[in-house]
């Protein structure tokens, strides 16, 4: 599914504005690899290409100037990274919400748009699990 996801903000917003299996885009910029946004900075390539392959050291970027809530985009299907990733989100005091990529890019738009501090560590839309 393609389309524009993107709510009307300041140019210089970090917005999500469109995605496919094989990409995601930040404004101009498109990403054939998994991302973060956080700090108000995009790191690509970020992270494991597979879910199953996250583990807490691809999250330490995220410890220093912890964002409200992190939202981890899953690829393809929605799923939870192994205990050990979420016990480390736990002792960091990070609240996490999991998600498919597809909602976790979308959630980031409206979170963005309601003015949380909100950061994102997802796979390419169309990774599986």
């Amino acid at each position: 599914m393609k389309g524009d996801i993107s709510p009307d903000l300041g140019s210089d917003t970090l917005l999500f504005s469109g995605y496919d299996d094989g990409y995601i885009q930040i404004h101009n910029n498109r990403y054939e690899t998994g991302l973060s946004v956080h700090g108000g900075k995009v790191s690509a390539p970020w992270g494991p290409r597979r879910l199953r392959d996250l583990m807490p050291e691809h999250l330490s970027g995220f410890i220093e100037q912890a964002p409200e809530v992190l939202l981890i985009g899953t690829g393809r299907l929605t799923a939870f990274p192994c205990p050990a990733v979420l016990d480390y989100l736990a002792e960091q005091h990070i609240g996490f919400e999991c998600m498919d990529s597809r909602a976790a890019a979308r959630t980031y738009n409206i979170l963005i748009g309601e003015g949380r501090r909100v950061s994102i560590a997802m796979l390419l839309p169309g990774a599986r699990n």
